[in-house]
């Protein structure tokens, strides 16, 4: 009696490799990237939400090499997936650190520094100002669909940097110069604030300077966080106008990371 279905081993190599190989590079990218690669998305949730994308965009990514399961080839081809996931992910963790490091800046000049809280995304603590700023962008970030921007970009990133492609040395290139882009970003974004609480700050010397027997300790401090907080509230004005063109550059450079169009 023949059997009902004969299968040969490059067509269970192949059927094998279309699915694990992209599910190595999704889950890189998720268990990396903000929001969904924090702690407050439990591992085995991004474990079936990248199962759940592997098996629908799976039928319509380019033909995968064969590879043999425990071949070394294989093994390389896997961790190839997961240097490409991980620094896509780090790319947008540099993009969101932005607003991080501004936050950090003006709790500093504000002197509200000693104001932390545990951040429960990262699990560390952190001031508050920058906690503030970190909930910012993540809601602005979902608000205009840059989730749905980053998956288009790792589908496309199959066709564009597909498996078995050697990762090139522009990649970390380009994170290299994402590191300058945070503390650069950052320091324009604060920049108007750090000057305000600067002058406020040499107003306070010179009026010492003027009236020694003034406790400036008892005085400055607390007009110092007053105004900072006014100067706080006059930044989130234009807020939205800064965080567009930096998300654009951000997307841009994830894009430029996989050569993405």
């Amino acid at each position: 009696m023949q059997p009902l279905l004969m299968l040969t081993d490059t067509q269970i190599s192949t059927w094998v490799a279309s699915f694990i190989l992209p599910l190595f590079r999704i889950v890189a990218l998720l268990m990396t990237m903000p929001i969904i690669g924090t702690t407050l998305v439990p591992r085995r949730v991004r474990m079936y939400l990248a199962v759940a994308i592997t098996v629908v965009v799976a039928p319509v990514l380019p033909p995968m090499p064969a590879v043999q399961a425990l071949d070394l080839s294989a093994l390389l081809l896997v961790a190839e997936q997961i240097i490409v996931g991980v620094g896509m992910g780090l790319c947008l963790q540099l993009f969101f650190q932005v607003f991080v490091v501004a936050g950090q800046i003006i709790a500093v000049q504000m002197g509200m520094g000693f104001a932390s809280m545990v951040d429960p995304a990262n699990g560390v603590s952190t001031a508050v100002v920058g906690q503030f700023f970190t909930m910012l962008v993540t809601l602005m970030f979902l608000a205009m669909n840059g989730h749905q921007v980053v998956l288009e970009v790792l589908i496309e990133s199959f066709t564009t940097l597909p498996v078995g492609h050697a990762v090139h040395v522009d990649t970390f290139w380009t994170l290299a110069n994402g590191l300058g882009w945070v503390l650069a970003s950052g320091l324009r974004l604060v920049l108007p604030a750090i000057v305000a609480l600067l002058i406020i700050n040499i107003a306070f010397g010179i009026m010492t300077r003027a009236a020694p027997q003034l406790n400036i300790f008892s005085i400055g401090f607390p007009m110092t966080l007053v105004l900072g907080m006014v100067i706080l509230w006059m930044t989130m004005a234009d807020i939205l106008g800064q965080y567009q063109p930096m998300a654009v550059e951000a997307l841009q450079q994830l894009r430029d990371l996989v050569r993405a169009r």
